[in-house]
């Protein structure tokens, strides 16, 4: 347990990077204050501040591990609830239209509604008691001492429409990618931080259904990834013991319809059929509802030199993910853990968390930025490495539909546990290239 830092810290945003933040927090500070503009407290479905929400999600392998660490039981309570758990080596993954063999990897993926795992989160911080959620609440900025060296509090209004100061020794930004830090920097008199965008023109496009009877009897997620030669993909998976979701995915301007005729027409076009003869003849729940997301954006807060005391960034509101690699959870969770690293040693040394925190990043945005820019109709600087990469990836992912140790190592990537370079390690490089097909023959990887 931390020793007491402050006696106050505020948290902008309930969502999970605020209330993972929040839940370490409470370990050093006397109280913490988590506002947020919705309604958050036992809400189990998409609210109007993350409309986002209502899409597929995953918490996988490190995200799962630190929750695990932060609530002690948390995963054996969401299996329990009737919450999707189990192998990621083991959902029925295809990559360039070829199938993944089932793997046990030993890495749990828990895959609930993103509400329903945020309440399970939000139930648990709302029960420690120096935590306390303040809801209906409009951040309006930041309040600093006269020289603005140090910020002091936040102005807010509250649900009555009274505009009030809350003070406090930290506040600590997780109001995701429409954070108005940078701009709140700039008013202080900083320099904002750099930003590194890649365009990928995504849109989601999610519908629910009642479970057909007999289906998803070996597997809970079915997921035919998009890939440069075929860019439309799918999430299709239990939400509970008797719903599906359907996420239907689709950049560059080719997004699924909303309409259910062209919304079917579009999973029938994926390279596998799993999807669409799953939901063909099945019960929708609720009529289709899409998502944009126009770029992956990671603000640089680790290469300012000045920066305002009382203020930390974290979360989505830091680096902003492509949501089809499944990371924003995760790594929101490994910030909070090396948030709460530095906690353990006094106050917050904001230069060293900045730069911990970009080294938390660097692993998963390598990962979703090389992907995405192997798409060629994605905007960005392919640097020799890059395209090495992502050729050698195509050649992996080939590899891993006849390997199952190849498998292991590629979800020990995709579940945040090894970096990207434990993929060049000499012996899976030569396992890899032992299992490429004959120059043209069918099924080469893109």
């Amino acid at each position: 347990m931390a020793g007491q830092v402050g006696s106050v810290a505020v948290v902008l945003g309930g969502s999970m990077a605020g209330s993972l933040a929040a839940r370490v927090l409470s370990e050093s500070y006397e109280n913490v204050l988590v506002l947020d503009r919705d309604t958050v407290l036992g809400v189990t479905k998409p609210r109007k501040g993350t409309p986002h929400t209502r899409h597929a999600h995953g918490l996988h392998a490190r995200g799962q591990r630190i929750l695990e660490d932060f609530f002690p039981g948390f995963t054996d309570d969401l299996r329990a609830a009737g919450a999707p758990v189990g192998d990621l080596g083991e959902m029925r993954w295809y990559f360039n239209g070829l199938r993944l063999p089932y793997t046990h990897t030993g890495l749990v993926s828990v895959t609930p509604t993103r509400p329903v795992l945020e309440n399970h989160v939000r139930t648990r911080v709302n029960a420690l008691p120096n935590v306390t959620y303040l809801e209906q609440h409009d951040i309006l900025g930041l309040v600093s001492t006269s020289d603005n060296q140090r910020v002091i509090g936040v102005r807010v209004r509250d649900d009555a429409g009274v505009e009030k100061v809350l003070s406090a020794d930290l506040v600590l930004d997780a109001t995701g990618r429409g954070s108005r830090t940078p701009a709140w920097l700039e008013q202080l008199g900083y320099a904002r931080p750099t930003e590194d965008r890649v365009k990928i023109g995504l849109a989601y496009t999610t519908r629910f259904y009642r479970r057909p009877a007999g289906s998803f009897t070996d597997t809970w997620s079915i997921n035919p990834v998009a890939s440069p030669a075929h860019p439309r993909g799918a999430f299709f998976g239990l939400s509970d013991e008797d719903t599906c979701i359907v996420s239907l995915t689709g950049i560059l301007g080719d997004h699924p319809p909303t309409d259910p005729e062209g919304f079917v027409e579009f999973a029938k076009s994926l390279p596998v059929p799993d999807v669409y003869d799953g939901i063909k003849d099945a019960e929708p729940l609720d009529d289709p509802t899409s998502f944009g997301f126009p770029a992956s954006v990671r603000r640089r807060y680790e290469h300012l030199d000045r920066f305002p005391a009382g203020l930390l960034v974290l979360g989505d509101a830091i680096c902003s993910f492509n949501p089809v690699y499944g990371q924003g959870m995760s790594v929101a969770a490994w910030e909070a853990f090396t948030l709460r690293e530095h906690l353990r040693n006094g106050e917050v040394d904001q230069y060293a968390y900045f730069r911990d925190i970009g080294q938390v990043v660097d692993a998963p945005w390598a990962v979703s930025a090389s992907g995405d820019l192997a798409f060629p109709g994605v905007e960005g600087e392919r640097t020799p490495e890059i395209e090495q990469g992502n050729a050698f990836m195509g050649m992996l992912q080939y590899a891993a539909s006849k390997d199952q140790e190849i498998v292991k190592a590629f979800m020990r990537v995709a579940g945040l546990i090894d970096p990207p370079t434990a993929l060049m390690d000499e012996t899976l490089v030569q396992r890899v290239l032992s299992h490429q097909p004959a120059e043209g023959a069918d099924g080469q990887a893109a």
